[in-house]
């Protein structure tokens, strides 16, 4: 197999082994983190019926002009933050954090933790 091949088998083992111990519902979603060199983006998941309940990224217009390069901590708390508002605006107080494939360490703890101050609770 190729080098690329190899790296992206294992990062979906990497995310698959994480995934199939969360299994988000209505009362208790999936915060699930997406992290790449430029942007942020988390969203609450129902896995029962497949909709996004509330989401955050670096890549939205209203937040922009606020966060700047989305690719660092500084952003991350925002993120984290925003996300945590739209969460107790749509009712929701309890999630599951799913890092995916990236450790929980950086910019992926920084949003757990902005969100956990921001009134959910994991």
């Amino acid at each position: 197999m190729k080098a690329v091949k190899i790296k992206n088998l294992r990062r979906w083992r990497r995310t698959n082994r994480v995934r199939k111990k969360l299994r988000g519902c209505q009362a208790v979603p999936r915060l699930s983190v997406f992290r790449s060199n430029k942007h942020l983006m988390c969203q609450l998941i129902d896995d029962e019926s497949g909709r996004t309940l509330a989401s955050a990224s670096t890549r939205e217009k209203s937040l922009q002009s606020e966060i700047g390069y989305g690719g660092n901590v500084d952003a991350a708390k925002k993120i984290g933050t925003v996300l945590a508002q739209r969460a107790l605006a749509a009712g929701i107080q309890n999630c599951r954090f799913d890092r995916g494939p990236y450790r929980f360490h950086g910019r992926v703890a920084e949003i757990a933790n902005a969100a956990r101050e921001g009134g959910l609770q994991f």
